[in-house]
């Protein structure tokens, strides 16, 4: 995230309070009228904001740095905002430590659905320690979400984390990668257990999920959160120094974050993207993304020329 080049118009953050309501064509699930766009968990029906927020980097940081501090202000931005979804992980430096906190200091944990991992352990027994160690650096006593990060052992693990939903203290069970290079591994594992989540890279330049994982999510009935969504960082060197397309106002893009966020949500597939910021305007502008209307077919073509 440190090259980006956030292009905002415009000086105000977003603020306030957003409410939200059931699928049913409203302002919720279309994005309309300042209210964040919401999709469908298909294995619940529970709906969730399709901007969520990742952890790697931006919050492995040290308590009471001025990087932490700003931290509290992203995360108050982004609950502002109308998000909810938090993906973290074990293995991400002391990032769970710092989102247990700040979520307990701030009051938001009841209003967070946190997306950790079972994250580079084999075993069963490992896989226990490392949860059980996940929820007390978290300070709470379940997640919402518990992936199988990087297929690691995947049959156990996601065998474990089956027990834990039996047992209450995960909502969601998923599995995770983040590299073009493992997308049919990871389809074979969707297609043969079926979790309720997949978690997989996809932006403009990196589309290898649109050939087989995202048509297997919606024919299972599987949610998708969609990582990666910059490239690392790599799509703004891409841009720098260039406009955005003239049609960007017609669906409410100021920056290019917001742009290459749109992308991404327009792949229908695609229930929630989890970009990483330390910075409370980056977080304000990513959340943008979510409002008003998506990509059509044609300007996603023009996208992917204009960046390749």
């Amino acid at each position: 995230m440190s090259t980006r080049r956030a292009f905002i118009v415009g000086a105000s953050a977003l603020a306030g309070s957003f409410l939200f309501s059931s699928l049913s064509g409203n302002a919720a699930s279309e994005g309309q009228g300042g209210t964040l766009r919401t999709r469908v968990i298909p294995s619940s029906g529970e709906i969730i904001p399709v901007i969520g927020m990742g952890t790697s980097g931006s919050f492995e940081v040290r308590q009471g740095s001025a990087q932490y501090e700003a931290l509290r202000e992203v995360l108050r931005r982004f609950f502002a905002g109308g998000g909810t979804v938090i993906d973290t992980a074990p293995t991400y430096g002391n990032a769970e430590d710092n989102l247990g906190q700040l979520l307990e200091e701030l009051g938001l944990r009841d209003r967070a659905f946190i997306a950790t991992k079972l994250s580079g352990v084999t075993g069963r027994d490992e896989g226990l320690k490392q949860f059980n160690s996940t929820l007390r650096r978290l300070r709470t006593d379940k997640v919402e979400l518990l992936q199988v990060h990087n297929l690691r052992d995947w049959k156990t693990q996601l065998a474990l984390a089956r027990a834990l939903k039996e047992e209450g203290k995960v909502k969601y069970v998923g599995v995770t990668h983040y590299l073009e290079s493992a997308q049919d591994e990871l389809a074979d594992v969707v297609e043969q257990t079926r979790p309720d989540f997949l978690q997989i890279n996809y932006s403009v330049t990196q589309r290898g999920a649109e050939k087989r994982v995202f048509p297997l999510a919606k024919e299972l009935g599987i949610a998708v959160l969609a990582n990666r969504n910059f490239d690392d960082g790599a799509l703004f060197r891409r841009v720098q120094g260039k406009s955005l397309p003239g049609w960007a106002a017609e669906v409410g893009i100021t920056s290019w974050a917001q742009m290459f966020l749109k992308f991404a949500l327009s792949e229908e597939a695609v229930t929630a993207v989890i970009p990483a910021t330390g910075k409370p305007d980056r977080q304000s502008d990513n959340l943008k993304a979510g409002l008003g209307p998506l990509l059509t077919p044609s300007q996603r073509a023009e996208l992917i020329a204009l960046v390749g």
